[in-house]
Parts: C-alpha cells; structure tokens; sequence
C-alpha cells in the first residue's frame, strides 16, 4: 500500500508548498481538493494549465497524484439542470485527473441530509445514471471514480454504499472506505462496514477523532462539515483517537487491498483541533507508515 497526503490538512500552505511538504514528510503522493474559495486547492474551472503545472511538479518530487476531491454532490438532483452543472464539472475533473495521471476522483454520492426521504427513489435512480454515464468518461482517461462513505450523501453507510455501487455495476465507479466517518455518524463498525464493502473498496481515507460524548446521537446540516455547535467529535492524528487503525490496514492487506491510504488531515475544518501540517500530518504518515512496516515484517516471518 502507499501513502497519500490530502490538502485538506494544509489550508496554511500552496499547493506547491503542500506537495513538497508532503514529500519531505514521507508521502508516496498527494490528494488534491479541487474547488474555489481554498488556497491549496485546483481551481474547478480554466485550470489545465495549473493541472500541467502541478503534475511536473509532482513528477520532479519522485511522486504520484492519488486522487482529486472535488465537491459537486447534485448527481442526485430531481433539477435536471442542477444535475447537468454537477455532471459537467465532474467532466473537467476528469479532464484534470487525465493531465495528473490521477487514478481516482473522490465523489460525494449525491446530496441527501439525514431523514430525507423525499423523492428518494427518484434520487437514487438518478444519481446511478449519472454514475454510469459519467463512469464511461473516466474509464476512457484511466480514472476509477470512488464513491465516499459521507454523512449527508446516499453512500452515508456502508450498507448504502455497497447497495448503490452494486446497482451502478460500473468497473470504474467504487467505494472510498472512509471509517471515521462511519465511526462518527454512528454506522457500521469497522469490521461490518468491511464485511459489506468487500471487493468493492478502491480508496481509503484515513483519519481519526474522540467522541465528547459517546452516546449523543449524530446530526449534521451541510454535506461537507459538521456545524462546530452540534459537533460531538475532536479530531485527532491518527493513531491519536478511536479508530483501529492497525487492525482495518491489516484486514484490507489481508484481502488483498494494495491501493492507497491517504491520510484526510481535517485541518481545514478543524484548525483548533490538530496541529500544523508540517508536525501532525508527518506524525500521522509515520503512524501509518509504521503500521504497513510491521505488516510487512510479520509477513517474513510466515
């Protein structure tokens, strides 16, 4: 397995900055949010020459670009138009992802806030067909497009990921196993979450948190961060908090995962939480790095 760092934990930096930390820190690549309003971030329009830009530069550092996060989540929308905008967007992902030689695109599987069961149907068959449709565009640039386990999406556990993903039935549309999430939305625990993910995780994020109260239910009103007022989780490095790191990494060894881990830092959202980059993100591939050294020691062994 390899070793990704995510721009979400380095809103101080450029995105030049960014990767270049990410190789002095030990990262075999970089994850790069794609969207407007973040420093360390592609543009999500008229950014192929950025695109070309960053991919010497990764190339130059001996690394590889793992995956790009754009934010476009209408793939679900009962608008047609909304859906058109989302679908379009995620057609010049793709065309980044091309340039980057990026071998997948994050997705959130749609917009559907907790309790939400209007249209549902509907919803779901769209959000498949955009996915199939759109999973012919990235197949034809080499790119695999991973569904997130996310609260506020259709794909907010890994019962419904697994559920969506089995009815796309595409071979470039996946699953993004991201446990934390599932941890602190209060769904599958891990050995479930992978029980039902089986041959169906293509990417992992990796990331890690305490809970202020572990019995408070989970609630959340946006799609990409949980309001700091309702919020019931700190998050921590990994290998700081609740997450078994070691016991996923060496159940997805053990089924023959050998893709990426990228460590989705969430200093972005949560700057009060965890330390500068340059500290906590090289403690937190040290960690993980550690893990997969011990694996691979253990597996001499036998």
């Amino acid at each position: 397995m390899k070793i990704a760092g995510h721009t979400m934990g380095t809103p101080e930096y450029s995105l030049d900055d960014a990767a270049r930390l990410f190789k002095d820190s030990g990262f075999d690549g970089i994850e790069i949010v794609v969207q407007d309003g973040y420093t360390c971030a592609l543009p999500p329009a008229n950014g192929h020459a950025r695109a070309e830009q960053m991919a010497s530069l990764v190339a130059e550092l001996g690394m590889e670009t793992s995956c790009l996060t754009p934010y476009a989540s209408d793939f679900n929308s009962l608008d047609p138009a909304a859906r058109a905008r989302a679908e379009d967007d995620l057609r010049l992902v793709i065309d980044y992802a091309r340039i980057l030689h990026a071998p997948f695109i994050r997705i959130y599987g749609g917009t559907l806030l907790a309790g939400d069961l209007d249209g549902y149907s509907q919803k779901l068959d769209n959000l498949v067909d955009s996915m199939r449709r759109l999973g012919d565009v990235a197949a034809d640039a080499g790119v695999t497009l991973v569904l997130e386990n996310h609260f506020s999406t259709m794909t907010v556990s890994a019962a419904a990921a697994s559920m969506i993903v089995g009815r796309i039935a595409h071979p470039a549309v996946g699953i993004l196993y991201d446990q934390a999430n599932l941890t602190f939305g209060k769904e599958e625990d891990w050995r479930t979450a992978m029980d039902l993910q089986k041959g169906l995780i293509k990417y992992v994020h990796v990331k890690d948190l305490q809970f202020k109260d572990p019995d408070a239910p989970f609630t959340a009103s946006k799609i990409n961060i949980v309001d700091h007022d309702v919020r019931n989780v700190v998050t921590r490095i990994p290998g700081m908090g609740v997450v078994p790191w070691p016991d996923i990494i060496a159940r997805l060894a053990a089924e023959g995962y050998d893709g990426w881990l990228s460590l989705e830092y969430e200093r972005r959202w949560h700057p009060d939480d965890i330390p500068d980059a340059a500290y906590g993100m090289r403690q937190g591939c040290a960690y993980v790095r550690g893990i997969l050294d011990t694996l691979a020691m253990v597996n001499q062994s036998v």
